[in-house]
């Protein structure tokens, strides 16, 4: 019976956003989060006021997800305003005029990079909108961004999801990184199927296939150097493997190796090639400044991280039953004691990547992509008005997101990983990513899944006899593939776009390269353990 409560809200939010009158996910969120909130309130027998607080952290949860959005959105019309979209547009046709090179550099080399540099759902957020800007539909670059960026979201943000993700499970050096190997070494696997599928979303399987070699070439060039490095750090597998593919992947589509041979890289250009050069730098500069800040801004060892993260208490505010307010120097804004109960909030200013670097890269751009004052003001403009719907349904979604993993062993997702377990029994490691992806569906991270399922992973590993670091292995790239259908990120992707109602759509489709994916994360698992 609780197993079935547990899972009521699940399957009616899957069945009212995939059915043949769908309902919009602004409309079917807030609706789940109410489902959820009244089984919890009156099922779980917590206590109403840590309830209560769970909602209201989850509301203001919503402000890292819609902050990150609009900066993003911010920076995408920025370009489109300046003309800066349009020429390193020209620039990829010119590098290659095959679509697959430029989808296979654009979709997966570029964002496989920044997801190691920044993750949060920034790979997308950026590469959607120069995918789009070269003719590629919007529904199916969205489909295809989120596919892509399944791959390398394990090692993203500098490793997140491994060294924090995994910070309640008691793991020694040698342990998290043979969790770092196994889960490289299932995503290596995965990586030779899921970006053919991503690509078939975007372009015909002719295509794919005459243009084969240079879609393995590409994949390997990301694929293989963060495998190697998986070995020896957590923290740039993706951000050096991507870097290594970018900068392979546009030198094979120069060279047209393993692409259908075209002579459109030949075309005579009307003005100043110096001149050319100065105006495709200046498009590109605010895409190499957001780079180099995620990358400063995220290393460990580097001591901006921590600045930005400083949670000393400038100021100290007593809100009564509400909680206590703080904010520290670094604009770390805190809610404590909501309700008089242990749930807490925070939200980092300066270290979300909003403010820094959407923000500051677009004021900027500003002056170095000559834009006036008045275009700048229907930029923002229109950014905000993009996120009235998105804003509702990522309040719905983390609300949702909280209330069913509250109440430690009894919360609503704990149930659903013990009674699958229980039913799984030996064959568990073949179902063990799907408890990860099911994490990642709901909150949108592959860190959160992590510190979720984490503990649960491990007890069943501990209890059933399995090797730890196997299971956690394939937590992570579960939690990881869930990506792809975390309502968050794909209602972030289609405001960035501007589509409209186009979230259940999107899940449909997604949903076919998470199984293949889950089919061969569970195949590995039974291998491994």
């Amino acid at each position: 019976m609780n197993f079935l409560i547990a899972i009521l809200p699940i399957a009616f939010l899957i069945y009212v956003m995939t059915k043949k009158k769908s309902w919009p996910s602004h409309i079917s969120l807030p609706f789940a989060a109410i489902l959820v909130y009244v089984l919890v309130l009156v099922h779980s027998g917590l206590d109403p006021n840590l309830v209560n607080a769970t909602v209201v952290n989850g509301t203001l949860s919503a402000l890292t997800p819609i902050s990150i959005i609009w900066g993003a959105i911010l920076l995408s019309l920025t370009m489109r305003r300046s003309g800066a979209e349009r020429i390193i547009g020209e620039w990829l046709k010119e590098v290659s005029a095959n679509p697959i090179a430029q989808l296979m550099i654009v979709g997966w080399a570029f964002p496989f990079m920044t997801e190691g540099a920044s993750g949060f759902g920034t790979p997308a957020a950026i590469a959607a909108p120069l995918l789009v800007g070269l003719g590629f539909g919007a529904v199916r670059v969205t489909i295809l961004t989120l596919v892509m960026n399944a791959v390398p979201a394990t090692f993203g943000a500098v490793g997140t999801p491994m060294w924090f993700g995994f910070s309640q499970v008691p793991l020694s050096a040698s342990d998290i990184f043979s969790v770092s190997w196994k889960s490289a070494l299932v995503h290596s696997v995965a990586a030779l199927f899921i970006p053919i599928i991503a690509l078939r979303f975007a372009v015909g399987w002719a295509e794919i296939r005459q243009n084969l070699l240079f879609v393995y070439l590409s994949i390997l060039s990301c694929v293989l150097p963060s495998l190697a490095l998986s070995r020896f750090t957590y923290e740039f597998p993706s951000l050096i493997g991507g870097a290594v593919g970018l900068c392979l992947s546009a030198l094979m589509a120069k060279y047209q190796v393993g692409l259908v041979r075209t002579d459109a890289v030949k075309e005579v250009v009307a003005f100043d090639p110096s001149s050319k050069n100065h105006e495709r730098l200046r498009a590109f500069a605010p895409y190499l400044m957001l780079i180099a800040i995620l990358v400063v801004t995220r290393v460990r060892f580097l001591p901006l991280r921590a600045w930005l993260n400083a949670e000393s208490p400038g100021l100290t505010l007593d809100w009564g039953s509400l909680g206590k307010f703080s904010v520290s120097a670094a604009l770390v804004f805190r809610l404590d004691s909501i309700f008089g109960t242990s749930s807490a909030w925070s939200y980092p200013a300066l270290f979300v990547p909003a403010l820094i670097p959407f923000v500051v890269i677009v004021l900027l751009s500003v002056p170095l992509l000559r834009i006036d004052r008045n275009a700048m003001g229907k930029v923002v403009a229109d950014t905000t008005n993009r996120l009235r719907g998105p804003t509702v349904t990522l309040v719905g979604a983390l609300v949702m997101a909280q209330l069913m993993t509250l109440g430690g062993d009894r919360a609503q997702t704990m149930i659903i990983g013990r009674t699958v377990a229980t039913i799984t029994g030996r064959s568990w490691p073949f179902f063990a990513p799907v408890l990860g992806a099911l994490g990642a569906f709901f909150a949108g991270s592959a860190t959160v899944s992590n510190l979720t399922f984490a503990g649960i992973q491990d007890s069943i590993a501990r209890t059933l006899g399995f090797d730890r670091t196997s299971i956690l292995a394939l937590q992570s790239v579960g939690a990881a593939m869930g990506n792809m259908v975390a309502i968050s990120n794909i209602v972030a992707v289609s405001s960035i776009l501007g589509l409209v109602n186009q979230d259940g759509f999107v899940l449909k489709r997604t949903v076919i390269p998470l199984i293949v994916y889950a089919l061969i994360a569970g195949i590995s698992g039974l291998i491994f353990t």
